[in-house]
């Protein structure tokens, strides 16, 4: 079943909180598709969407949920497929406070000054609200997701989250039509969404230490964290985690091959807790 979600100030929070009413409920395996602000509360891109905001509790990105994913429970594992995400027209990046506009059309986008890029699509966040009570901001990734601002969960991709609330209350937004690793600028092509349609799933059989997502072109594992050697650690620890799983073989031997075919990046330098990620491909290994 696919739930439209209307873009309303219903609809829309700027904090993560366990203590928000959900949106709507949906059964595990329901999808749910919406429109999507950008970052900064804007449809348009000369004023924002809803002009009255608490300066509080929507100081951060404008992000559509919390949506209750019936039977979720604490420590369990959300599965989010991202099926579709489809960018508005025009987008923003800024550079030293400087804003930079863009045109978005044909897979491409095109700044002020002429240059074109091509579009990779994206929801910079997907996440869910930390377990404490409590208002948090939607700026840094944690555990549970958030701010990610991975560039390669394109549509197509699969994010596994592990569950800290009963309900889970997932909650996305923050479109990017394309962004580069590290987002040195603190903004990526940031635009409103046409449509995003996101898949909630549910695994009881999966344990994870930090959020893992599987590609078109194999696995990631993540690490966030102020220090972002921390951050990488953490990354490389749920990747051997996830290959010990996936090959069957013990840490040791998966460590050896890590360091043969594992590609460790950065995500993102800039949202307080830094990320990195770790890439395994699908072709790096034959057994």
């Amino acid at each position: 079943m696919i739930h439209e979600i209307p873009l309303e100030r219903r609809t829309l929070h700027g904090h993560f909180s366990r203590e928000l009413e959900p949106i709507v409920s949906v059964d595990p395996g329901d999808s749910v598709a919406f429109q999507a602000l950008n970052a900064g509360w804007r449809w348009e891109a000369a004023r924002e969407f809803f002009e009255q905001k608490d300066p509080t509790l929507d100081d951060g990105h404008a992000l559509i949920g919390p949506i209750e994913v019936r039977g979720a429970r604490a420590g369990e594992t959300l599965a989010v497929s991202i099926d579709e995400v489809v960018p508005g027209g025009w987008a923003v990046t800024f550079g030293d406070g400087v804003a930079f506009g863009w045109t978005i059309r044909d897979g491409h986008a095109i700044n002020e000054r002429g240059v074109t890029v091509a579009i990779e699509p994206f929801l910079g966040v997907i996440g869910m609200p930390p377990p404490e009570p409590g208002v948090y901001s939607t700026g840094p990734p944690r555990r549970w997701g958030g701010n990610i601002d991975c560039k390669l969960l394109v549509a197509g991709s699969t994010l596994y989250l592990p569950i800290p609330v009963d309900g889970a209350l997932v909650s996305a937004g923050d479109g990017h039509a394309a962004q580069g690793d590290g987002e040195v600028s603190g903004t990526a092509i940031e635009c409103p969404l046409e449509r995003a349609r996101l898949t909630l799933a549910l695994r009881d059989d999966l344990e994870l230490r930090m959020p893992i997502a599987r590609i078109r072109e194999g696995w990631v594992s993540f690490g966030f964290d102020e220090d972002l050697d921390t951050a990488a650690g953490l990354a490389v620890e749920t990747m051997l985690d996830l290959m010990e799983r996936e090959l069957g073989t013990d840490r040791k031997h998966a460590l050896a091959l890590a360091s043969v075919v594992v590609d460790v990046r950065v995500t993102q330098l800039v949202n307080g807790a830094k990320g990195a990620h770790a890439v395994l491909r699908d072709d790096a290994i034959r057994i």
